[in-house]
C-alpha cells in the first residue's frame, strides 16, 4: 500500500439479490490488527446463499442490510499492507492466509483491503497461487472433525464415508487420505462431485441410495468412522446405520436426527457434534497444502472480478461452481 492510498473498494449486499461496490477509506488498525491487501477470496457457498436470500444462516441470528461481509468473506489470502503498534510476528509483504474466521458482522475481507487480528492470520511461506490458499479457513475447519475422531481411533488404516461432496466434503476425502485412511467412500448424488472426489482420493463413490447400499453396520460396506457434511437429518440416519464407530457432524443440522435404539450395540455408533476452531487445526491443514497433499485450488471452478459477487452466487445456486475466487483489484 503506498502513503497516497486513503480509500479502498468493498462489496457491500444492500437488499436481498443486490449488493453494491462501494469506495470507502481504507481502515485504521487496532494495536493487534493487521492490513491485508487481499490477492485472492473465495466463496462460502452456504453462508453467500443465505445472505445473499436474506435468510440467517444460522437459526435465531439476526440479519440486518446493508450487510458489510464478514462472514462469508472469511476466506482469503493476501499479503500485509500495514500492521499495528504491537504486532511483532509479522511484517509487511509477508504473504498470509486467514486461519480463523472474525466475528460474525465484522467486515471480511470481500474486499481490496481486510483488517484482521494478527493471531488469525498464518504466514505462507510457499509461492503457491492465491487459489491454494484463500480456503485454508475451511480446511482448518474440516480438520477439527478429524480431530474429534481421534477418541474414535482415527482414521488410519480405516474405512471412511464422507457424505457431500461440496466443498467441505471435498476437503475431508484429501485429508482422510492425507491422515492414511485406507478406503474412503464419497457420497453425493451430483456425478461431477463424485467424480472430482475420484480425481482426489476417494476409492469409491455412490449417490447414497438405500437400496443399493442396505443397511448394516457389518460386513465389506460397512465403514468404521464417517463426516457427514451435509447437515441432512436424512443423509445423516443413513451413515448411522452404515457406520461401525462414529459418526461426525460438520454440515450445520437444522432438523431432528433420528438415533434408534439398535444403533446403541454391538458396540454402539457414536453420533459427535462439531469441535472448537484451533490454531493447532489450522497448522495441520497448512501442513497438508504444503505436502501436496490437500490441493485447496481444486474447489475453485473459476475466478471473476469481486465486483462481479452476484454472478459467482449464481452459479453456485445453479450448482455450477464449487467455489468461486474472487479478485478484489480485477
Amino acid at each position: 500500500m503506498s502513503a497516497a492510498e486513503t480509500s479502498m473498494r468493498r462489496l457491500v449486499v444492500t437488499a436481498p439479490r443486490e449488493a453494491a461496490w462501494e469506495e470507502v477509506p481504507i481502515p485504521s488498525l487496532k494495536p493487534r490488527d493487521v492490513l491485508v491487501r487481499v490477492l485472492g477470496v473465495t466463496t462460502c457457498p452456504h453462508w453467500d446463499l443465505h445472505i445473499v436470500d436474506g435468510v440467517p444462516m444460522f437459526p435465531g441470528h439476526e440479519l440486518r442490510y446493508p450487510y458489510v461481509p464478514g462472514q462469508p468473506g472469511h476466506e482469503a489470502m493476501g499479503e500485509v499492507a500495514a500492521v499495528g503498534a504491537q504486532v511483532r510476528e509479522l511484517r509487511v509483504g509477508q504473504r498470509v492466509a486467514a486461519w480463523r474466521a472474525s466475528d460474525i458482522g465484522a467486515p471480511g475481507f470481500y474486499g481490496q483491503y481486510g483488517v484482521c487480528r494478527a493471531d488469525d492470520l498464518l504466514p505462507i511461506t510457499s509461492s503457491r497461487p492465491p487459489a491454494s490458499w484463500a480456503s485454508l479457513e475451511l480446511a482448518m475447519c474440516v480438520e477439527v472433525s478429524f480431530q474429534r475422531l481421534v477418541a474414535h481411533g482415527g482414521v488410519r488404516g480405516r474405512r471412511v464415508a464422507v457424505a457431500g461432496l461440496g466443498p467441505a466434503g471435498l476437503v475431508a476425502v484429501q485429508l482422510a487420505r492425507h491422515h492414511g485412511a485406507a478406503a474412503i467412500v464419497g457420497i453425493d448424488p451430483v456425478p461431477a462431485r463424485r467424480a472430482l472426489a475420484m480425481d482426489l482420493g476417494a476409492s469409491e463413490v455412490t449417490d447414497g441410495d438405500a437400496c443399493a447400499w442396505s443397511t448394516g453396520r457389518t460386513g465389506t460396506r460397512a465403514v468404521d468412522v464417517a463426516i457427514d457434511c451435509t447437515g441432512i437429518a436424512a443423509v445423516v440416519e443413513f451413515l448411522l446405520h452404515r457406520t461401525r464407530d462414529a459418526v461426525v457432524l460438520f454440515g450445520v443440522v437444522r432438523e431432528a436426527v433420528r438415533y434408534e435404539g439398535v444403533l446403541m450395540w454391538g458396540p454402539g455408533v457414536s453420533l459427535v457434534g462439531y469441535g472448537e476452531h484451533n490454531f493447532a487445526a489450522a497448522q495441520s491443514a497448512a501442513a497438508a497444502i504444503e505436502a501436496g497433499t490437500l490441493d485447496l485450488s481444486a474447489l475453485v471452478t473459476t475466478t471473476m472480478p469481486l465486483r462481479d459477487y452476484l454472478r459467482g452466487v449464481e452459479l453456485l445456486r445453479r450448482k455450477e461452481a464449487i467455489k468461486v475466487l474472487f479478485d478484489p483489484w480485477a
